[in-house]
């Protein structure tokens, strides 16, 4: 039989407060305890202003709690009927270990309910006026993290770099130079690479350039973790439509200036 606790795992969304969804928000309304993460914005918690606020995330492999600190956690606080709050970055179930804690709980007798939050993977270069896919340019794209539990390179980013898909890599600026140097392999020196700090936030920063150049952007704007990795020619797009508006500005002032 089902405790009366529950846990729900929520998605914050990329990282701007006003980017998590409506469901979302009421959710927090309702928790008891919310154990948040290091890349939810802090002001989501006025939402559950009335709530235990635990912090459990981990920044540069500093961890305020281990995996199974946080299981058990959840399902102590739940144990004691309370609603449980789990509000993870971006979506839970992109990288976000979501499933593993709900299946935790569950495995103990607790309800688990899933709110889909919006991925960073999209929503970032989206931000950024990069699209995943684009006609004529990319028909696909690939999701990849960039580091596994062993802190090697997924074996299906060499798979990745061998394909015309956009390829959109989280969690991977401590490998950027093997990722690149997987591309360069490919003959894909020239293909364009866009990397995004802390998306959709007031820090957000941008690096572009290409698989041959991107590692002297990165270090000529000192960009670092939180960041996103696009590869594509879909990292044109936002080129272009700086181009179009620059070109449409023009002609409008021109023609104002003859008037």
């Amino acid at each position: 039989m089902l405790n009366q606790g529950k846990l729900t795992v929520v998605g914050a969304g990329p990282g701007a407060v006003d980017l998590i969804t409506l469901r979302g928000i009421r959710t927090l309304q309702s928790a008891d305890v919310v154990l948040y993460d290091a890349l939810v914005d802090a002001d989501l918690l006025e939402y559950a202003s009335g709530a235990e606020h635990i912090f459990v995330g981990k920044r540069k492999g500093c961890y305020h709690y281990q995996q199974a600190q946080i299981n058990e956690l959840i399902v102590q606080r739940a144990r004691q009927g309370l609603h449980v709050v789990r509000l993870k970055g971006g979506d839970p179930f992109v990288f976000g270990r979501g499933a593993e804690e709900m299946e935790y709980a569950a495995e103990r007798g607790i309800e688990t309910v899933n709110v889909p939050g919006i991925t960073s993977a999209i929503s970032v270069p989206a931000n950024q006026n990069i699209p995943v896919t684009k006609r004529g340019a990319s028909e696909s794209f690939w999701v990849i993290t960039g580091t596994t539990k062993e802190h090697k390179i997924p074996s299906d980013v060499a798979l990745a770099a061998k394909s015309s898909a956009t390829v959109v890599i989280l969690m991977g600026m401590s490998k950027l130079n093997e990722i690149m140097q997987l591309f360069q392999s490919e003959g894909k020196a020239e293909t364009p690479v866009a990397i995004i700090q802390e998306g959709t936030t007031i820090n957000e920063k941008i690096g572009i350039g290409t698989v041959a150049t991107i590692e002297a952007k990165v270090r000529e704007q000192q960009l670092s973790n939180p960041a996103i990795i696009v590869i594509g020619e879909v990292v044109g797009h936002r080129n272009r439509i700086v181009q179009i508006t620059k070109e449409f500005a023009e002609v409008e002032s021109n023609q104002s200036s003859r008037s």
